[in-house]
């Protein structure tokens, strides 16, 4: 079993930054594959970003690539989503998701998921 939290949203204006962090519990934390996906408002939830258990794989939409970051810190049980040059476009809910195999993370059927932390960005 493995719960997630996640945390460090908030508010920041258009180019700036944060970094969502996702604290999860579970001895078993090291061998699980780590994702973040986000949902605006009124839409469907989309894939963003993905790491494997070791963190020597990485993943991201086409549309945050170059901005965002993805890393891990097996040792804290903590995934990040560092987040640069936020735009509008990336308000959403973000939610970071856990499954042992990193093809399910991909696609949006890992077996666990956080209950969101809210970004908006203003322009």
């Amino acid at each position: 079993q493995v719960q997630l939290v996640e945390s460090g949203g908030g508010l920041v204006q258009t180019g700036g930054s944060l970094r969502l962090s996702c604290a999860a519990s579970g001895r078993t934390f090291s061998t699980y594959a780590i994702g973040w996906f986000r949902q605006p408002a009124g839409k469907e939830r989309e894939f963003v970003a993905a790491i494997s258990w070791s963190g020597s794989l990485t993943y991201y939409t086409d549309s945050v690539k170059g901005r965002f970051t993805i890393s891990r810190d097996n040792a804290k049980n903590t995934v990040y989503l560092q987040m640069n040059s936020l735009q509008p476009e990336d308000t959403a809910v973000y939610y970071c998701a856990a499954d042992s195999k990193i093809n399910s993370v991909r696609i949006g059927a890992a077996e666990y998921w956080g209950q969101g932390t809210q970004v908006t960005v203003s322009s």
